[in-house]
């Protein structure tokens, strides 16, 4: 089975030095400079330079022959949320199974990745790779575990095939909704622990942001028709605490930054990478008010992102919320 990842970013590039273990690989991007680089230097220098390609992994920028090289295969979208409509719609219609990694809401329309697929492209077989996993642990082959998500569940097995091995345990899901809700909104959580973190708040309300943090993503997934029991799983509550606790989290750092009194603009410009967090924020307390789901976190942190809040004033706002019961 052959495979092609599109977008050689840190995440993109970490799956294709993975998948080219098990399969012909191809990674493609669209700088061709960028392209050059990476196939004399044999490693991702701007997103992941940690780590060496394998001599296996062809690196291109021509688009159709990459898609043709995974005919029988899988294409493998990497792209940040706001690149994935102008994939989708450029793939052909006969194009093989296709799965993405993308973690959020699209900015405008606010749809989650199989609302833009439904819409763009219905006639694709699609799904959604997602689950706790820092790019550059899964390319030095630690441990990790995924799941893949779809509703047509030969798509889901297809990327079990493809990509389960010693290193990187993958599971099946018939909850695409849930696994694209949880991934979203965790990275939104991730920033207000940060904020938190950074504040020196403690321990303690750490674990209650990410606490209640599961509870607002329950909410929301369960308004757009997703189950309760995927938020228990991998794309839910492991890749909250992930991405909540871990240091190499963006959107953490972010919030982090953002205790520290720096402005947006200058964190993002620093991080030299998308925190997808910072553009779904807005979209979720959106879609959450829309579908009357209440998410006071996401709202505080929504209110500092725009600075109508400072930290203080976002923490003194959540913890002056009346009493009322856990569940």
């Amino acid at each position: 089975m052959n495979l092609t990842v599109l977008g050689a970013g840190a995440w993109g590039t970490a799956l294709a030095i993975h998948a080219c273990r098990h399969a012909p690989t191809r990674l493609w991007l669209r700088d061709a400079a960028q392209a050059a680089q990476m196939r004399s230097l044999r490693r991702n220098a701007r997103y992941l330079p940690e780590v060496a390609l394998p001599p296996a992994l062809q690196v291109s920028t021509d688009f159709d022959a990459c898609v043709a090289h995974a005919r029988d295969g899988l294409v493998i979208i990497a792209t940040p949320m706001a690149a994935l409509e102008p994939m989708l719609r450029a793939l052909p219609g006969d194009a093989p199974g296709v799965l993405w990694l993308c973690k959020g809401f699209q900015e405008g329309t606010g749809w989650l990745g199989h609302e833009i697929a439904r819409v763009v492209a219905p006639a694709l077989r699609v799904g959604v790779l997602s689950g706790p996993s820092f790019a550059l642990e899964v390319a030095r082959g630690q441990p990790t575990a995924l799941v893949a998500a779809s509703s047509d569940a030969a798509l889901a097995e297809q990327a079990v095939e493809a990509l389960h091995d010693e290193q990187l345990r993958l599971y099946t899901s018939n909850d695409p909704v849930g696994v694209e809700v949880g991934g979203a909104v965790k990275n939104v959580m991730a920033i207000a622990t940060g904020i938190a973190d950074g504040m020196g708040l403690g321990l303690n309300a750490r674990a209650a942001l990410i606490t209640r943090g599961l509870a607002e993503m329950t909410r929301m997934g369960l308004a757009l028709g997703a189950r309760a029991e995927t938020f228990m799983g991998l794309s839910g509550l492991g890749d909250l605490v992930l991405t909540t606790t871990g240091d190499l989290s963006r959107n953490r750092r972010v919030g982090l930054r953002l205790a520290e009194g720096v402005p947006l603009a200058r964190i993002l410009a620093e991080l030299g990478h998308v925190a997808e967090g910072v553009l779904s924020a807005p979209t979720v307390l959106r879609r959450a008010h829309g579908r009357g789901v209440a998410m006071p976190i996401t709202e505080a942190v929504v209110g500092v992102l725009e600075g109508r809040l400072t930290p203080p004033q976002a923490l003194e706002q959540l913890m002056g919320r009346e009493a009322r019961p856990e569940a």
